[in-house]
């Protein structure tokens, strides 16, 4: 009997294996796939991403991000803001997985590869049934994705809308800010992330079946800048983008990151809020794991309402600037004037940069 089995080797799973074992618990993380896991993002830590990322004793390669830029499709209208508090970093995610999985290895993290088939719960903790193995644990923390299989079998679902999808390449070509640039179209927005003194993460964001090259052809000012680059990596997709759930704790069974709930990655820091999540988790199961030896229903059902607490708390910023930013971006009118009037009001641009920077 484990106290908690993480599901899920992505940088929020492996966070929260990080900070169990710093903890003193005796966890177990539970991945299918063999070396980093690659996906569609936008690859910027924002500056408190970069520090919580930093506290596990991880400190990956990138280049410097030291603020936000807006730009009109067009590139006629820009408004920018430096962080107050330090920088970001631009990373490939696969070498922040990379960084972030050597530390679990040197903490001596054990890890169980296979596929999650079946989760059940009982008065004492849950059985995970893998592909060809089975574990038990006190506690279980979700943290496999977008269509994390954890929230499904645990009955935690809330459904999709199926409207907004990502699409990520990489381009060689020297970064030409230290910015993270958001690309304003139309009808598709784009994200430039430095991430090394050679080479560009391109995302893009837009509705259901829109194409890389059709939503640079709603940026020109990007196209143009990306004109002669090689493009790296092919086109990586994620989506649907809104995950709804109707919690993030059933009894023993806990959610963080993506699995905990999606808006979109418009604003830029879902990592952030993963990374915070995972945190809180891992302070709830402490605290449930010691009450719940004595005291079992009812230091379970406070754990998970503590740890729902929260994620609410921790993530509101996010779900609330984002919805609104995802909402009010479907009316073309505010789409063309989201640029110029950022910048014509520079302290709240400035302001709400830096609400989702810390």
């Amino acid at each position: 009997m484990r106290d908690l089995a993480v599901v899920g080797g992505g940088p929020v799973g492996l966070a929260a294996a990080i900070g169990a074992a710093a903890a003193g618990l005796d966890v177990i993380l539970v991945e299918p796939r063999d070396g980093p896991v690659d996906k569609a993002c936008g690859e910027g830590l924002m500056p408190g991403a970069l520090a919580a990322v930093q506290r596990l004793g991880v400190d990956p390669p990138g280049a410097p991000i030291t603020g936000i830029t807006y730009v009109g499709g067009d590139g006629a209208s820009t408004a920018s803001h430096d962080f107050r508090d330090g920088p970001g970093r631009g990373v490939r995610r696969t070498v922040l997985q990379a960084a972030l999985a050597e530390r679990v290895e040197r903490l001596g993290v054990p890890t169980a590869a296979g596929r999650v088939r079946a989760l059940d719960q009982d008065g004492e903790g849950v059985r995970l049934r893998l592909s060809d193995a089975e574990l038990r644990a006190r506690w279980v923390l979700g943290c496999d994705g977008l269509h994390s299989t954890v929230r499904r079998l645990a009955g935690l679902e809330g459904g999709s809308d199926g409207r907004r999808y990502g699409l990520r390449r990489h381009a060689a070509a020297a970064p030409w800010s230290a910015h993270v640039e958001v690309h304003w179209g139309r009808r598709a927005e784009a994200y430039v992330t430095p991430v090394g003194p050679g080479e560009v993460d391109v995302a893009v964001l837009g509705a259901r079946g829109t194409g890389f090259e059709q939503a640079l052809a709603d940026l020109p000012a990007l196209r143009e800048r990306l004109a002669g680059a090689a493009w790296t990596t092919p086109a990586r997709g994620a989506g649907p983008l809104r995950q709804r759930v109707q919690r993030r704790a059933a009894g023993r069974v806990l959610l963080a990151g993506d699995a905990a709930g999606y808006v979109d990655a418009l604003t830029g820091e879902g990592l952030q809020v993963g990374l915070a999540a995972a945190r809180a988790a891992v302070e709830a199961v402490v605290a449930g794991t010691a009450a719940g030896r004595r005291v079992r229903g009812s230091a379970v059902v406070r754990a998970g309402a503590d740890y729902e607490r929260a994620w609410r708390a921790l993530s509101r910023d996010y779900r609330v600037l984002t919805t609104g930013l995802v909402v009010a971006t479907r009316s073309a009118a505010v789409r063309a004037a989201l640029v110029p009037v950022a910048a014509g009001v520079p302290g709240l641009f400035a302001g709400s940069v830096e609400r989702l920077a810390r």
